[in-house]
């Protein structure tokens, strides 16, 4: 498994820092723009809410880049926190493929 040390950052500070401020657009009209509510995208910018599937079409549009982009930065930042919020999955035991055998 690929350790990433640094937390990823996330997508919502991008869309803050790259695009929001240089452009000098309010996150009202950025909601506005892209179709959702201002509750919605500033749950996202403020980093409370996650990009989805339809966010991140509607972002790619809007910024002439990739749904994947998007969904790739939330994916990183989403498992960088599982991973250092709880040890917990380190207990899962791998399966070898003799245990496959005898479950079936």
């Amino acid at each position: 498994m690929r350790k990433m040390k640094r937390q990823p950052v996330h997508p919502g500070k991008i869309i803050k820092e790259d695009y929001l401020a240089p452009l000098s657009i309010t996150i009202k009209d950025m909601a506005s723009n892209l179709g959702v509510s201002r509750k919605t995208l500033s749950k996202v910018i403020n980093e409370r809410g996650s990009v989805t599937p339809d966010i991140a079409l509607r972002l790619s549009r809007a910024f002439n880049s990739t749904p994947d982009l998007w969904l790739n930065l939330q994916k990183n930042y989403d498992l960088w926190q599982a991973e250092h919020s709880s040890k917990s999955w380190q207990m899962v035991k791998p399966i070898s493929p003799q245990m496959l055998h005898s479950l079936g």
